[in-house]
């Protein structure tokens, strides 16, 4: 039994070691064997992280494939262990930790080829983020010993390096036409390739290369080019292939539901885990200073339409209520923050209590609920009236320019700010102004409003805000035009219910409505509508 097992162990690691000879892949054969769908889960969203890194960081403003840009990547990955390190090492060390990272690599590319092969758009953005990972990888690789010979011949990547007596005969032309050479002694020891200047496109747009007779002459210190362009061609060719046959997957409702608008998936912390002590506790008497100082513009938004108004609507009341209660605000303090504003309209205990207790995993199911990530409040629908949303996608140009001059943001940051709004780039919008009201720099990029927060109060207080231990004031303001009347307060609040209750109508009265706050249907409405808008 034993000698079975270890012939059975043995057997399988040559496969591996056969499958996957070398750290880096042009993953031409798609894997086989069996995965489950938590592993399978694991490994497509480690791998988007890592492309997600990719792309915050070519954003971000970093020379593509430079030595500051590589060594940040690398430190991106170090920071959260990710499979690509031991993928890379020698399979000497730690075989069965090298092989088990190699596999995750081949198995985690192939699905996601399954969940960004749909639209021209989403292979876009695989194709152009797998490229610039790829060509990572090779330059690391290359730098740190690695057999790339071995990989480029398993590929079948021939360069055919030119004869001695056409380098000596193009001597001056290389010198004069080749990018970071311009003496002697920098030719001495270099080999150039010849290949057609169609598979070099980017060294030729770049004038990088010496041209003649459509021939690009390559050196070798640019062959992650010419590999690149190899990789980028197959990954293209694969992933219409996979579009072809994408339809066969379609009965499979398990891998369709993980798939599905995979692309809009959050990989960051949930914060749903409340941290405990004192030191992490806001207070309501805290929340205007700290919504002027720390909040992202998308939450501070909703704090000052409160405060104008004294209401908001459902879907505002949900997004700001699971972000205060992230960010610590016990399930007393938000009772009393949300009646200190809402009964200076309407009788809250009766309204709206039951919400707020319910987001707090009070009532119902008891479930502890997630705030929103960046991306789930970027695809929000936002109608007429509502307050919530990101104010990079939603809010018109001219008037999202002057809430940020009146935020006292530099005029030329603003139109960095409106520049990356433009390119629809909402998140690193919200990063650059995170930069320019904290004056410091933010290496992990935004990904959700309560990482804005506590990313704000590092660098303000070097911790979590201390509480001063008093209740918020009753500040006294206008009310909004909307609220004026009895009969449009009666209209809003029909509004309200019916977005909670399909079977509310225009002619519900104020008490009857008041009734089916605690109708025995509340539980699964409002538990509906939370699973179905957690990111």
């Amino acid at each position: 039994m034993q000698f079975g097992e270890r012939r059975v162990k043995r057997s399988r690691r040559l496969e591996v070691e056969t499958s996957y000879p070398c750290s880096l892949q042009f993953y031409s054969n798609p894997p086989s064997g069996n995965i489950s769908l938590m592993e399978f889960d694991e490994m497509a969203v480690e791998r988007l992280k890592i492309l997600r890194t990719v792309e915050r960081l070519n954003l971000s403003g970093q020379v593509k494939s430079s030595d500051e840009w590589m060594n940040k990547l690398y430190d991106d990955f170090a920071k959260h262990k990710y499979f690509i390190l031991n993928a890379e090492k020698s399979l000497e060390k730690k075989r069965a930790d090298v092989e088990a990272a190699r596999r995750r690599d081949h198995i985690s590319h192939f699905i996601l080829r399954l969940a960004y092969c749909r639209t021209e758009e989403l292979r876009r953005w695989f194709i152009a983020h797998e490229s610039d990972l790829f060509r990572a990888r090779f330059i690391h690789c290359s730098r740190n010993g690695s057999d790339i010979k071995n990989f480029m011949l398993s590929n079948n990547l021939h360069f055919t390096p030119i004869s001695p007596e056409e380098m000596q005969s193009e001597r001056e032309n290389l010198m004069n036409g080749t990018y970071n050479i311009s003496g002697v002694d920098q030719m001495e020891g270099r080999t150039f390739f010849k290949v057609p200047f169609t598979e070099a496109l980017e060294l030729v747009r770049s004038r990088k290369v010496f041209l003649k007779g459509g021939f690009a002459y390559v050196p070798d210190t640019d062959l992650v080019t010419l590999v690149t362009t190899c990789f980028r061609a197959n990954l293209s060719q694969a992933l219409a292939m996979t579009n072809r046959a994408l339809p066969e997957l379609e009965d499979d409702e398990r891998l369709m539901r993980l798939l599905q608008d995979f692309d809009k998936r959050y990989t960051g912390s949930d914060y749903s885990q409340k941290k405990g002590g004192e030191k992490h506790r806001i207070t309501p008497d805290m929340i205007d200073q700290l919504a002027a100082t720390s909040f992202p513009l998308c939450m501070r938004q909703l704090n000052d339409t409160l405060r104008t108004t004294h209401h908001l609507r459902h879907g505002g009341r949900v997004t700001y209520g699971l972000f205060l209660k992230a960010a610590g605000l016990s399930l007393e303090d938000a009772l009393y923050f949300w009646r200190s504003h809402f009964t200076k309209n309407m009788d809250f205990d009766k309204q709206y209590a039951y919400n707020i207790r319910f987001n707090y995993g009070k009532e119902g199911k008891r479930t502890d609920y997630t705030p929103y990530s960046c991306m789930k409040i970027i695809m929000t629908s936002i109608g007429p009236g509502d307050a919530h949303g990101c104010p990079f996608k939603h809010t018109d140009a001219q008037m999202l320019r002057q809430r940020l001059s009146n935020f006292k943001v530099s005029q030329q940051a603003i139109n960095e700010i409106m520049d990356l709004v433009s390119k629809c780039h909402y998140q690193i919008a919200c990063q650059r102004y995170w930069e320019v009201t904290h004056n410091a720099s933010l290496e992990t990029g935004i990904n959700h409003p309560n990482q804005y927060f506590e990313e704000s109060q590092k660098v303000i207080h070097g911790a979590a805000p201390q509480s001063q231990g008093k209740k918020v004031s009753q500040v006294k303001t206008n009310r909004s035009i909307m609220y004026s009347s009895q009969s449009l307060q009666s209209t809003q609040a029909s509004v309200e219910a019916t977005q909670i209750s399909t079977q509310s109508t225009q002619n519900t009265s104020t008490t009857d409505m008041d009734s089916m706050l605690f109708d025995d249907e509340m539980d699964s409405v409002l538990e509906q509508y939370m699973d179905t808008t957690q990111a």
